[in-house]
């Protein structure tokens, strides 16, 4: 246990959790719950970047009245969405973090995932000394969050990837096994625990949020959340508009969530709000942020989750939710029978749509965890964590037998 100078070694062990957007929250939750109710462990919260924004759903109002109250908030959003922009917001981020790490005297520093605001914290907390907590390490997609979560990964000290197979590429990256543990993604426990009950108690809190047309529960629905691609900008525009018009050729009912943060953000927007004001959107109902419990009971009912948002991967797969998955974006990632692929078009996408509602629900997969994760997170980090100072974990012995062959 690191102990400051003002610490005894029976005092908790401080555990900071960076949350910084919407899809944070959710795939930190019950690892902050777990946490917050350990004996040996003290929650500390910081909330930043899209979770603080209004245009964003200000969805710090959702993790204040679970009783989580922020320690900190940190303002790192510039303006724009742009790739400049995101880089200068990871910039931003890693000058204010360290002033804040400074403050709460963490003895870990918890970040999730691959987005640009986990980059800022995990080099902030790595040379500062704090023991690195990662989760949902060893994964494979697209966009520019690729490249993050695996740089993540190598400046972390304890891993908790969601599945089998990302273990095993962390380990394979060069991490000690001994700090890769498996324990699935805290997102399924929300599933679990959630009452999911039917679709019309959701929808009628769901009417009362956003814009757009009333949902009406006894009818069918689909699910719509497309982020853009950094790493395709410049194409977000024309591709929302693709996925808009594949949806709207079904005639049904759709939720549509507004897109986050990342470069490119504002195209997403803009087609969105075009495509209202046209008149096309007969049918659908806007909406910037729910509770995770509320999005999951609708997850849970819809007919067809289309975009490219790894909810439907993760969650989908748990629930057993059909799942059209658009473009690049979850390229690769592992993902249960639940998911069908398309590329961007008009045409292939409602056709992918009508396979997957004709099909119906599929059945459980725990391949993103069993609904423990967060209890188990919280139990690895009541153990001693590792030093500060990290090395590659390869056996040298067999590094220079290959080199000698």
């Amino acid at each position: 246990m690191r102990v400051t100078p003002s610490r005894t070694p029976d005092t908790p062990k401080r555990i900071c959790v960076v949350v910084a957007s919407r899809a944070n929250y959710a795939r930190i939750k019950t690892a902050m719950r777990a946490i917050d109710d350990h004996p040996d462990l003290e929650l500390q919260v910081v909330a930043g970047a899209s979770l603080v924004l209004e245009r964003f759903g200000n969805a710090i109002d959702v993790l204040e009245a679970d009783g989580f109250r922020p320690d900190a908030i940190v303002r790192m959003i510039i303006e724009g969405e742009t790739p400049t922009t995101m880089a200068k917001s990871t910039g931003l981020g890693l000058l204010e973090l360290p002033t804040v790490f400074e403050n709460l005297q963490p003895d870990a520093v918890v970040t999730i995932a691959d987005r640009f605001e986990t980059l800022a914290t995990a080099v902030a907390a790595a040379y500062m000394n704090l023991p690195l907590i990662h989760t949902q390490g060893g994964e494979v997609s697209g966009s520019i969050d690729e490249s993050v979560r695996h740089a993540v990964t190598k400046l972390a000290h304890v891993h908790f990837p969601a599945t089998e197979l990302s273990r095993r590429r962390v380990i394979a990256m060069g991490e000690d096994a001994a700090h890769v543990h498996n324990v699935g993604c805290p997102s399924i426990d929300l599933v679990a625990q959630a009452d999911l009950g039917d679709p019309r108690s959701a929808l009628a809190e769901l009417n009362a949020r956003g814009v757009g047309a009333e949902i009406d529960p006894d009818k069918p629905y689909l699910l719509m959340m497309q982020h853009p691609v950094t790493t395709e900008y410049g194409e977000s525009l024309d591709q929302i508009n693709e996925t808009l018009e594949g949806v709207a050729r079904l005639g049904m009912q759709a939720l549509v969530f507004w897109p986050n943060v990342d470069a490119g953000s504002d195209h997403v927007a803009k087609g969105m709000r075009v495509f209202r004001d046209r008149g096309e959107a007969k049918g659908f109902h806007f909406f910037r942020n729910l509770p995770p419990e509320l999005f999951a009971k609708l997850l849970a009912h819809t007919a067809c989750m289309v975009g490219n948002s790894s909810s439907g991967l993760r969650e989908g797969a748990f629930l057993g939710t059909p799942v059209v998955t658009v473009g690049t974006r979850q390229q690769n990632r592992e993902h249960a029978r639940n998911v069908l692929r398309t590329g961007h078009g008009a045409d292939e996408i409602a056709d992918a749509i009508r396979e997957q509602v004709r099909n119906g629900r599929y059945e459980r997969d725990e391949l993103f965890g069993d609904g423990t994760a967060g209890l188990q997170i919280a139990e690895q980090l009541a153990l001693p964590l590792p030093p500060a100072q990290k090395q590659l974990s390869y056996a040298v012995e067999d590094l220079l037998a290959e080199v000698s062959e």
